[in-house]
């Protein structure tokens, strides 16, 4: 369902594919890192925390232009860059009004990271999760100690690891983004063997794959124009992909919706892992047989 949002967002305004029906509402402004040198989502904002009030004004707001339509959301997703590093004092009472004026809500979802995962105990989380907080989105990004220094993404992969298992723990379904590409020629090794070792470890409800490209005027960007990083071509990016899921290591019971349907991927691809695996598996092998060498994918439209 889409319609004129009555609520005045402070623009640039993110959410992940699957929750383009969703309501959005701004709980933080911003992203707490902002220091991610492929990102260059938030860098216009300065990263702070909403007023309780104002979030539940917001929410008043929604509610009274939907009970007009006689209409009702089934998700909310809460913005900025990473939502759940709002203290619990904020959290709190936006998700017990949002549960009050929108009983018949299916969920509740959030950007997230390691930081903002580990700040939390659990018993806090367990208490989101029960006020239909039940959808996280992690950016892991990558698995390799090398490549997550090199792009400043703020933690380590045992601090990644140890979040994802915090998130299962507590009842919060996690939705786990990976990117391809995202530590060049030099990294690419790595990148593949450990990002597969933190997904068997950890497997998230849902796993997705990015496609990297150098943003302009990001570090990033800047670090392939001096040569410091080499970006993949289309078929060594389609190798990377190849190379994580070969290596997740899964048992018959496990159970990860997979997507690679993002704008910034060559072809989408979707399944269920492990059941699907092969398959998909097979399905890339014929995609890099088919695709020359030194093609570099085009870049995605501007969101």
């Amino acid at each position: 369902m889409f319609f004129q949002n009555p609520v005045q967002l402070i623009p640039p305004v993110y959410r992940p594919p699957s929750e383009a029906k969703s309501l959005l509402l701004q709980i933080t402004i911003g992203c707490s890192n902002n220091k991610c040198t492929y990102c260059a989502m938030y860098r216009s904002k300065k990263y702070q925390v909403r007023k309780t009030e104002d979030i539940l004004k917001d929410l008043q707001t929604y509610a009274t232009y939907y009970k007009a339509k006689d209409l009702s959301p089934r998700r909310i997703f809460l913005c900025d860059g990473d939502a759940l590093g709002a203290p619990m004092d904020v959290l709190r009472p936006t998700l017990k009004e949002i549960n009050r004026l929108f009983p018949d809500l299916d969920r509740v979802g959030i950007y997230a990271t390691a930081e903002n995962i580990l700040l939390k105990t659990e018993d806090e989380l367990k208490e989101l999760a029960k006020l239909k907080l039940n959808m996280a989105y992690l950016g892991l990004e990558s698995g390799s100690d090398k490549v997550l220094h090199m792009i400043a993404k703020g933690n380590t992969s045992q601090e990644m690891l140890e979040a994802s298992l915090k998130m299962k723990r507590s009842g919060l379904k996690l939705s786990t983004i990976a990117m391809l590409g995202v530590g060049g020629k030099k990294y690419s090794e790595d990148h593949v063997q450990q990002t597969a070792k933190i997904l068997g470890l950890a497997p998230p409800e849902y796993f997705s794959f990015l496609t990297t490209f150098p943003v302009p005027a990001t570090p990033y960007d800047k670090m392939v124009e001096r040569g410091l990083i080499t970006p993949l071509t289309s078929k060594e990016l389609l190798l990377e992909m190849k190379g994580i899921l070969e290596g997740l290591e899964l048992t018959p019971d496990q159970r990860i919706i997979f997507r690679a349907n993002h704008v910034s991927n060559q072809f989408p691809l979707a399944g269920i892992l492990p059941r699907d695996s092969s398959k998909i598996i097979e399905t890339l092998k014929i995609w890099i047989t088919q695709t020359p060498e030194g093609v570099y994918p085009p870049k995605p439209p501007t969101m």
